[in-house]
């Protein structure tokens, strides 16, 4: 298998680290080399969050460059477009539809860019984007700490891994008390 390239991104607090944790752990589960690396400088005051997962038969480094990501899955819309060059040509963005305005945006000095200018990026860079409503049904089911999973179920749809392998990896890796909860969240990911 050729190395599949990932890039997850967000803003601290919003669960991409453990969301790579769970990627990272589904490619040990379905039998390829794993690498992982994660950029986080100030995440935990809402800063912008990177992490890159690769799969393959044999992973050399765990990160990778522009224009060489397959699936870029992001937490927030402006987020998208900040790591949108990462994107290869024919890759697939997977975008929560959440606007978490940073600080220049809320103090003035700039402007939160509308959907449309967000819409014309992606498509342009992307072969295929979908933006989903992942933190709304996260909520349906009561909490917004599941977006994370949902997105998930959301990329699942498109890797040769079966929904168990991904359930499994999942169930190890939230706290045991929210297992079934995020069971309905990839469930409801898959579904978008």
């Amino acid at each position: 298998m050729e190395t599949t390239n990932f890039a997850l991104v967000g803003v601290g607090g919003q669960g991409v680290l453990l969301a790579s944790d769970i990627l990272a752990e589904v490619g040990v589960e379905a039998g390829y080399d794993v690498k992982k690396s994660e950029v986080h400088g100030m995440a935990q005051r809402g800063g912008s969050v990177l992490s890159q997962v690769r799969w393959g038969d044999k992973v050399y480094a765990p990160l990778v460059g522009k224009g060489e990501v397959d699936y870029l899955i992001s937490f927030e819309l402006l987020e998208a477009l900040r790591w949108l060059e990462l994107l290869k040509k024919g890759g697939t963005a997977i975008v929560n539809d959440q606007r978490l305005p940073p600080l220049a945006v809320s103090s003035g000095g700039m402007e939160y860019p509308s959907q449309e200018r967000i819409e014309k990026a992606l498509s342009q860079a992307a072969k295929e984007y979908h933006i989903v409503p992942a933190l709304s049904k996260a909520q349906e089911l009561g909490t917004d700490r599941a977006t994370n999973v949902v997105l998930l179920g959301a990329l699942s749809k498109f890797l040769d891994v079966s929904e168990e392998q991904w359930l499994k990896v999942v169930e190890e890796r939230v706290p045991k008390k929210y297992v079934e909860l995020n069971r309905k969240a990839f469930t409801a990911g898959r579904g978008l």
